[in-house]
């Protein structure tokens, strides 16, 4: 990306320039461009690359995976710096309505990156936890219609906190040629269950970052819990085990959205 008030070869001086977006990820196949494939990325680097009339791309805080959702997804990117950004949410909010929805932009540092700038992703799951399924919820929430136990699955949430290696929960990437293994450690600052009381549960979990699959393979898990199917002491257990056949259940898409991405510094 270009820095500030820095002109590109045969084009305008940029600027860089954040922005806050929500979207239903149901339509989509996941957030990161693929080329030919429908993804959230892919519309919005369309959409503002049109009305800004320069080819932009985009950094991103999280790539969630196809049919997750996002509140507060961040990206970045630089674009002419005589554009209007009232004018450009209004356009590009016009042009990809109504899955998609840029909730705020403003002018950034030129050294700040939606994705190595954040300091935390906060995560949110729903599971309807009802004898019967619910229309109005069906790409919102996992349906689970035996009764969960919300104080185990607290508990078992305990041996998530702080730095860990969650191998036993990710999909882990296959590593470049000649380099090592990709690290699984991540460091998870929340992981809470809550019973919303209309039937519906809510997990919540903040982290520095998450790899691929993680909070569906966790939400699982804690799931399996809760159906009193395993005790919650063998979080633990999976954990160190850096097994990932211990934890095979992975918790539906619909059920996940990306709900706030912190750059505060704090851990």
């Amino acid at each position: 990306m270009s820095t500030p008030e820095q002109a590109l070869p045969n084009g305008p001086a940029t600027r860089r320039a954040r922005f806050v977006v929500s979207y239903v990820g149901s339509p989509f196949k996941g957030f990161a461009h693929n080329e030919g494939v429908f993804t959230v990325e892919g519309e919005l680097t369309r959409a503002i690359s049109t009305v800004a009339r320069h080819q932009v791309e985009l950094s991103i805080a999280g790539r969630t995976d196809a049919g997750v959702h996002g509140r507060g997804q961040v990206i970045s990117c630089d674009i002419p710096d005589d554009t209007d950004l009232d004018n450009l949410v209004r356009s590009v909010n016009g042009m990809c309505k109504p899955n998609i929805s840029v909730r705020s932009a403003e002018w950034v540092a030129d050294d700040f990156d939606a994705r190595f700038s954040a300091t935390w992703r906060h995560y949110k799951y729903v599971v309807l936890n009802t004898p019967t399924p619910d229309p109005m919820l069906v790409d919102r929430a996992w349906h689970v219609w035996q009764p969960l136990s919300v104080p185990l699955m607290n508990l078992a949430c305990d041996a998530l906190m702080g730095e860990q290696d969650f191998t036993s929960f990710c999909r882990r990437p296959d590593p470049l040629p000649g380099q090592p293994p990709v690290s699984m450690k991540r460091y998870v600052m929340a992981a809470k269950w809550t019973d919303n009381g209309d039937g519906t549960l809510t997990f919540d979990i903040r982290a520095n970052a998450f790899c691929h699959q993680m909070v569906r393979s966790i939400t699982g898990f804690l799931v399996e819990v809760g159906l009193r199917r395993r005790p919650p002491s063998d979080t633990r257990f999976v954990i160190l085990s850096k097994d990932r056949s211990l934890a095979p259940h992975l918790a539906p898409p619909q059920g996940l959205t990306l709900w706030e991405v912190g750059y505060d510094g704090t851990r």
